[in-house]
């Protein structure tokens, strides 16, 4: 029987494996929200690495699961450590080691860690559904219930009513200032979990408004972020990889693609690890990049994942490698709507994210992109075909890729007859609005009644037959055949 990765078998870590600093000398900086794959394999190691470039060691990273203790279990007994696997034609094995603290967002000690006055950052990847607000208006769902229960006064278990409760104690207690760093794929993700928390406070009672809100617009910085990096689900396969070796076992493992990109806005209201020195992007303006990377990956994932699983493909490459010439000219349409940084290689940017779809060793499943459509949609196609809709464009190869999300939640079955099982907040809703309706038609005008996906769009009586015509040729012929025909088109 192996032993676990840990600490103590800190000598049995491969030489080229082990962590680029020592966790026995890191003290904790920053409390992150959502300890999922995706943090590890990204803001985590930047920040290890940054702290080994700068020789720092108070940025040791609280962890913090939101959804359940699973996380934490797995990565408490190897204190923290877990190995990154990057998958290309080979692969590259490393231990991380920032990681200090460990626990789950209903314990009382994330108040503890959210006060500290050692805590200058606050970093979030909670997904779009985790900060509970309408997508098209970029406001929190005050008609939540479980954003009600945390205004009201219960231990906070939404991640806004967390922030929000943990500055609350902050102000009480020091009153030190702090930066929150949202790392989720949110149009302007800083300004808007800023107006999220905004929102949150105008529900509590006024004396416990009193003072806060002037403080927070003073004291805490959120600024904008673009993350990017493909990290699949971990398997049982990859585990065992893992294992071979290290020669530990390691239940904290995670798989990435070699890329990463992390552009952060220079807004911040402490201090902050020196991220610029590992490749992170410090700029005034991520808006730019931001588009690019949600236009152009983002939305390109989504339109792979929604047809893809209608034509009975799993994986992304295997998809890209029979339909590229889709993909590009996607992107070219996306593009006729964005503005291109000054001396971006855009032609070379499209190109690498075909290379990155096509990445066969990553084994990205369709499942793990075509989640939580209805709150990634319209960061992702919707925008794209509202400004080509104004500037009185016909956005032909988006809507099919949004029509294809409405035959996937409509239908609930791929081309083939195989049942698809696809994971949605508005599930419920969309099942009411579609009442049964199965008729393109039909679909179409009452998925479009959903505002806080599609916002007006459903005025628009030509993106409305749009959307019908391309439901109809995905109905009648299928995910494939609808692709050739817009391609030949």
């Amino acid at each position: 029987m192996r032993a676990r990765l840990s600490i103590a078998h800190w000598d049995q870590i491969p030489a080229a494996a082990k962590p680029e600093i020592d966790p026995r000398d890191l003290t904790v900086g920053i409390v992150h929200l959502g300890l999922g794959a995706f943090h590890r394999a990204h803001q985590a190691v930047y920040t290890e690495r940054a702290m080994a470039a700068s020789g720092e060691s108070q940025w040791g990273i609280c962890g913090v699961s939101q959804r359940s203790r699973s996380v934490v279990d797995d990565l408490q007994p190897q204190d923290g450590l877990y190995t990154v696997v990057e998958r290309a034609s080979s692969n590259d094995y490393r231990v991380r080691a920032p990681l200090r603290e460990l626990i789950f967002a209903r314990d009382a000690a994330l108040m503890q860690w959210l006060a500290a006055p050692s805590t200058h950052v606050v970093s979030l990847t909670v997904t779009e559904k985790g900060y509970r607000h309408d997508p098209a208006t970029r406001r929190l769902n005050v008609h939540d219930e479980e954003v009600q229960a945390d205004a009201a006064g219960r231990p906070a278990e939404t991640v806004v009513g967390q922030l929000v409760r943990g500055l609350q104690a902050r102000y009480r207690e020091s009153g030190a200032p702090l930066t929150v760093v949202s790392c989720d794929n949110l149009t302007a993700n800083g300004a808007t979990l800023r107006g999220l928390v905004g929102d949150f406070c105008a529900l509590l009672p006024p004396d416990e408004q009193s003072g806060l809100v002037a403080w927070i617009a003073h004291s805490i910085s959120f600024p904008s972020t673009v993350v990017d990096r493909i990290v699949p689900a971990t398997t049982a396969s990859d585990r065992s990889d893992v294992a071979h070796f290290l020669g530990l076992d390691d239940e904290g493992a995670v798989v990435a693609e070699p890329f990463s990109q992390w552009v952060i806005e220079d807004d911040f209201a402490a201090t902050r690890p020196a991220w610029e020195l590992v490749g992170a992007i410090l700029t005034d303006d991520v808006a730019p990049f931001e588009a690019l990377k949600l236009r152009l990956l983002n939305g390109s994932h989504s339109a792979i994942a929604y047809l893809g699983l209608l034509a009975g493909y799993e994986y992304v490459a295997d998809f890209v490698e029979g339909h590229a010439a889709y993909v590009r000219a996607l992107m070219v349409e996306a593009l006729r709507v964005l503005t291109v940084p000054a001396d971006f290689d855009i032609g070379a940017y499209q190109e690498q994210l075909i290379g990155r779809f096509a990445n066969s060793a990553l084994r990205h499943r369709l499942t793990q992109i075509a989640t939580d459509g209805s709150q990634k949609l319209p960061l992702r196609l919707v925008g794209t075909i509202t400004q080509l809709r104004a500037a009185g464009d016909e956005p032909a190869l988006s809507v099919l890729g949004v029509a294809a999300w409405m035959r996937c939640v409509s239908a609930r079955h791929d081309d083939t007859g195989r049942s698809l099982q696809l994971d949605d907040p508005l599930e419920p809703r969309i099942v009411e609005v579609l009442g049964g309706s199965a008729e393109p038609a039909a679909v179409v005008e009452r998925l479009l009644g959903l505002h806080e996906v599609f916002g007006d769009l459903g005025d628009d009586a030509v993106l409305r037959d749009l959307f019908a015509a391309a439901l109809t040729e995905l109905t009648r012929g299928g995910a494939l055949a609808a692709l050739r025909n817009a391609m030949a088109g």
